[in-house]
Order: C-alpha cells, then structure tokens, then sequence
C-alpha cells in the first residue's frame, strides 16, 4: 500500500500520519506478542507509525522492534523502591500506579490517532488510562474466549465498563466475537480479524534429513510437535494420557517435540510422562526463536488446549504442511477442517485425542492433508491478508473521531 493511503486530513486540512499506539502486557514469546510484533512491523513497512507501550518492558521480541525502528515506551519500577517498600502486594500497587501515569504521558506526549488495547491487563490498565489522556479512537482485540473472567470476576466488570468507550472493538475468531456480542457491544462495532501468517519461512530450501540429524532425531521417526507455553489449560497433560493409551501402536521410533517457556508446570508434565511410559518419547524443548525449523522437520502438528481464541500455533503447523490435531474450542474449528486437513477433537477427552493422532500416524494421505492444510493458509490466513484489514481497522476508526 502506497504511504498517501496511511495519511489523513486534520481539522485544520493538513496531512498527518496515522500514528498507532500499540498498549500490551509484555515482549515475551507468546502468541499475542508474536502477533503483536509481526502486525507492527509491517505497518512500519507500509508507511504508518506504529508505536509500542510494554506494561512490563524488556522481552525477547523488544530487540527486532528496537533493529525495525519502532519506538518502545514502558517504566521500569527502581530496585530501590521495592527495596524501601519490602512489600510485594504494596510494590505491585506503586509499580502499576507508575506505569499508568508512564502510560497517560505517553498518550498525552505522542497524541495517537488510534490506541490499540492487546490483550486483558493492558485494556484495564491501558483503556482507564486513555480517558485522562483523551485519545481519539480506541480500539480493544480480544484473543481468547472470556473464561479468565471466571477467576478475576473484577476484570470484566472493569471490561464492561470500558467497552462502550471503545471506538470499535475486535477478536480473532467468530467464537471470540460471538462471545463478545453477549458483553453487550454491538454488532455494528465489531470486527472479526483472523490471525496471519507468513508463509515466506515455510518456502525456502531445507534439509529435513540434516535437520532432524542436528537434533539427534532418526531420519525414519515419526515426530509430533506441540508449540505452547507450559500452561495447564494448553492440555499437555491431557496429551500425555494420549499417548499413554496408544504408545504401543505407535510405529517406531516416535517422538513429540514441546515447544514453548515454562510457566512452572514442566516438572510435573515431566514426571507424568514418565509415570505413564512416554518419558522418553517426549522432549520439552523449552522457548524457541526457531519454531519453523521444528515444524518444517515434523509430520504432525498438534493444540490440545482447553481454550483458545485464534491460535497462531494451528497456522504456522498448516503453513508447515502439517495436517493438525487441535481441541474444539475457540476458532481452532475455524482454521483445521476436520477429516480434510487434520482432526478436530473435543476437549479435555484424552481417548478422543488418542484415536486421532493414532489414525494421523497410520494415514496413507497424511501428507494430502498436510497439503491441504497449507493451501488454506495461503488463501485464508495469509499476513498479507491480515495486516490489510488492520488498515482498513485503523482508518475506520480515526474517521469516525474527525
């Protein structure tokens, strides 16, 4: 898109460009701040001004922002402040204060066209803050079903609150969307935005033997992989009973990769794996900058989660060739079509688990679905695609603040 189309008249009828302000809760490898990431910098490369708030800096996806020349803002609580508090609760208040202030002088200061609220804390902290800085046009993505709402009830009375000052309010899936309906925003408000992905790391020349070699995996192995977090709901557990109940139909050798950081379950995942069998079978990788390479050298992707709103995880696998197992929640059924390009599961239904990644292990057209799969990324969920309609997003909600 050409940089004219990235402008807009002001009152007093000068050009100015579209600046974005981005608000998130951190740079860490996940899958909305991976998303996050990929969208900014390429409406860089389209000529907008994205800009970033980070509720707590620092992460390993700052230093790409940092090379592209987005501008990262953030506050970072002075060791010696929890030093004289010695008080967590009480460090967490003052540090959250900061950062709100830190937050309406970054508004105030850069004057956005558009604030965009990723994610739950950054839309409490981020959209109570924008009413003292009087942002034009604020935007909320919501990218998993609401059930954390169950845990921290006050959130969505918060969210409630917020979300009749939101100029237009979008999610990642039609689940997530439906959802947010039952919130009470109207349908003239909501905006559905499918994740993209770039295939382009899925086309260029590999060595999948010599890859697999890297990593001490056997040429003939049938490798599964996973790429989570180590969160309960991700369903890891669920897929260690999995492979427990078909471990001996499995063809040999067999392998399940586990890709993704720690949240402090991994050594109970660990010691379940081996209290069932599969301890040697299955590796937990840890975080990894190298995801494709892993999906490029598996045969089967998997998403066992117990909810989801869009994950990125499904696409990259498809992107891959992978035909995928993932859990019937969220918009997984909306990217996997089940029996064309994988399976779709119900959740929490290890037995139901079991039986798909075993008929994947033994199908003759595994590789048809893994071809299938891609070709639904290209025409459906491609960045391309995606970034496009945060353009139109964007210009959609400043118009309606002129």
């Amino acid at each position: 898109m050409c940089a004219e189309s990235s402008k807009y008249k002001s009152s007093n009828g000068a050009d100015r460009s579209l600046r974005i302000l981005f608000v998130i809760g951190s740079l860490e490898v996940g899958g909305a701040e991976r998303h996050v990431t990929q969208v900014v910098m390429r409406l860089k490369a389209r000529d907008w001004e994205p800009e970033i708030f980070v509720l707590t800096p620092g992460g390993p996806l700052t230093h790409a922002l940092t090379e592209a020349g987005v501008p990262i803002h953030g506050v970072t609580l002075p060791a010696w402040v929890s030093t004289i508090l010695r008080n967590k609760r009480l460090c967490a208040r003052v540090g959250l204060a900061i950062t709100s202030i830190a937050l309406i002088y970054t508004m105030w200061v850069r004057r956005p066209a558009v604030v965009h609220f990723f994610l739950p804390a950054a839309y409490v902290v981020g959209g109570i803050a924008s009413f003292f800085a009087k942002v034009p046009a604020r935007i909320m993505s919501r990218r998993s079903l609401h059930n954390y709402q169950t845990a921290h009830p006050y959130v969505a009375r918060i969210e409630r609150y917020l979300h009749p000052s939101m100029t237009l309010v979008c999610g990642n899936s039609r689940a997530v969307i439906d959802e947010l309906a039952t919130e009470g925003i109207s349908e003239q408000r909501l905006r559905l935005i499918y994740n993209g992905i770039d295939i382009a790391p899925y086309k260029t020349p590999f060595d999948r033997s010599a890859s697999r070699a890297q990593f001490g995996i056997p040429d003939d192995a049938l490798v599964f992989v996973l790429v989570a977090n180590l969160i309960p709901y991700k369903g890891h557990s669920d897929l260690i009973k999995a492979l427990a109940r078909i471990k001996n139909a499995l063809p040999e050798p067999w392998l399940v990769l586990c890709i993704g950081r720690d949240d402090g379950i991994g050594a109970d995942l660990q010691h379940e794996a081996d209290s069932f069998g599969v301890g040697s079978n299955v590796r937990f990788l840890g975080s990894r900058s190298d995801v494709p390479l892993f999906l490029r050298l598996a045969d089967v992707g998997l998403l066992c989660s117990h909810e989801e709103g869009f994950s990125n995880a499904v696409l990259e696998g498809m992107a891959a060739g992978l035909p995928m197992v993932v859990t019937d929640v969220g918009g997984n059924a909306e990217a996997v079509i089940d029996g064309v390009t994988g399976y779709v599961v119900p959740a929490h239904n290890p037995e139901c688990l079991a039986e798909a990644l075993l008929n994947l292990a033994l199908a003759d057209d595994r590789t048809l679905m893994g071809d299938r799969g891609r070709e639904r990324v290209e025409e459906k969920f491609s960045m391309s695609s995606c970034i496009d309609a945060y353009e139109a997003l964007y210009r959609e909600a400043s118009a309606q603040m002129r």
